[in-house]
């Protein structure tokens, strides 16, 4: 299968890199082919799979709203399909794997249906030589697009079906905010609400800066009106979102910060209120004061640490230091009674010593975090830290990885432990998958409970009596009012 191909723009971490002080444009979708694409698509299926993390799936929703809104119709047979689309996460080098495997699995089908538009997008594609290597390796697939390009896909998808071209458009740039895309939500109470696109910090792990784009702030008012509007449709919990949500608004002039679109949010009345991520260097006294303020927003909070030691943290380039981090954490558990966090942490950053490791241990026994997502440093190529010497061993990395996933664990467990006997308010979210008489969902505290029920109680906020403790899971049964 060979496809002439078409660039109309390739990605450039240098240009990736830029950040310039003007506020970015609030922009309207704007589409071409927004009529030529729908007498095409009228009753033709798409299939979208999607890696990642939350900005992914907020991502995907707006994909299905926009295919939808063109007549497509979503379905989960990839047999009979017209328009398949992997929406691509760069974190880590596992989820580029298994995208490289999806789409080996791919061939055969499109193989079999030469009419179909086999689409991949997201932040793996934003990056030149992992884009060159797929380009090479996969002629079945036939449009790329980035993470600023969703709001043209109209156009991009017409291209793809007309010219019989492979078209690629990634424009490496800062990024604008598109207000009014459509939107097809996975469920119908639980949201999530993009409040700041991007992220300024450059970390030197980290590839996220380079995917997408600077920190840009939506319109203050344009976010309460969906909030408001979700209230409307009857959602239960909304999770604000952004790679550094604390940074709302720094970029604008509307005088407003994120305690001050938190507080809003609270006053409007919506059950539950989550946000993530934070990042320490950000997190101020009063977004600290508002959380306490109002119960609807959930006491439970994510803060990356990602190391205990102040020369991995300098090296990280995460702006603060050990000292920093921990008081930040005292401070909230002061004002905040009954706090759960949850955070970060990478093992095994280059270079990394035993006594630095330590230090992040003796982080983890000073915090006694209720959850924690733990990795093994993977190098994202683009990024300083990947071109940082390293002599520390893979199995040297292992086996501290396995320490600290221990060492959290003994406090893990005991919080588990603290919710046996009491009574908590659990947003039931779907039938376990292990067994269908049981439902699943999560407490205030973001705590996953499983309990005897079924079908009708999803979307529900129900009582739950805890009568079982596990490391990362409660068993409890339903309290008949």
């Amino acid at each position: 299968m060979i496809m002439k191909t078409k660039i109309l723009h390739y990605p450039d971490l240098q240009k990736a890199k830029l950040r310039d002080s003007k506020s970015s444009n609030i922009l309207s979708i704007k589409n071409e082919h927004f009529d030529d694409l729908k007498k095409l698509a009228n009753g033709k299926k798409f299939y979208i799979k999607t890696y990642g993390c939350q900005a992914n799936v907020r991502d995907e929703e707006t994909i299905k709203g926009m295919l939808t809104q063109v007549g497509y119709e979503e379905t989960n047979d990839i047999k009979n399909v017209d328009l398949i689309i992997i929406n691509t996460c760069a974190v880590r080098e596992n989820a580029e794997d298994k995208v490289y495997g999806e789409i080996g699995n791919l061939k055969k089908i499109r193989k079999e249906n030469p009419d179909m538009v086999l689409a991949i997008c997201g932040c793996m594609v934003e990056q030149p030589e992992i884009l060159d290597f797929l380009i090479k390796t996969f002629p079945e697939v036939n449009l790329y697009f980035g993470t600023h390009e969703i709001s043209y896909l109209y156009d991009l998808i017409y291209l793809a079906l007309t010219t019989r071209e492979r078209i690629v458009n990634i424009e490496s740039k800062q990024g604008d905010v598109f207000e009014g895309l459509p939107s097809k939500r996975n469920n119908n109470y639980k949201a999530f609400v993009n409040i700041i696109y991007g992220c300024n910090k450059f970390c030197t792990y980290c590839i996220v800066p380079y995917t997408r784009g600077k920190e840009r702030s939506r319109r203050f008012n344009d976010i309460l009106d969906e909030v408001r509007e979700l209230k409307k449709q009857g959602y239960k919990e909304i999770t604000f979102l952004g790679q550094n949500v604390n940074a709302y608004g720094k970029d604008l002039n509307e005088n407003h910060d994120f305690a001050d679109l938190l507080e809003e949010a609270a006053k409007m009345g919506i059950p539950r209120i989550r946000f993530t991520t934070s990042h320490p260097w950000d997190f101020s006294s009063k977004m600290i004061d508002v959380i306490a303020k109002y119960d609807n927003i959930m006491k439970c909070i994510h803060l990356p640490v990602q190391s205990g030691n102040n020369q991995i943290l300098k090296l990280m380039g995460r702006r603060y230091d050990r000292e920093h981090y921990l008081n930040l954490v005292k401070e909230m558990r002061a004002k905040i009674p009954g706090l759960a966090l949850s955070t970060d942490i990478i093992v095994g950053f280059p270079n990394e010593t035993e006594e630095e490791f330590n230090d992040t241990l003796t982080l983890v026994d000073e915090v006694k975090y209720e959850s924690a997502f733990t990795f093994i440093y993977s190098p994202r190529r683009g990024t300083p830290a990947a071109k940082m010497e390293d002599n520390i061993s893979y199995k040297t990395k292992s086996e501290r990885f396995q320490k600290l996933v221990d060492r959290l664990e003994i406090y893990i467990s005991k919080d588990a432990e603290t919710y046996v006997g009491t009574i908590q308010n659990v947003l039931v979210d779907c039938i376990s998958k292990t067994d269908n008489k049981m439902v699943s969902g999560y407490t205030e505290k973001n705590k996953l409970v499983h309990f005897p029920g079924d079908e009708t109680f999803i979307g529900q906020i129900v009582k739950v009596k805890i009568t079982e403790s596990h490391t990362y899971s409660l068993i409890g049964e339903i309290v008949h009012e």
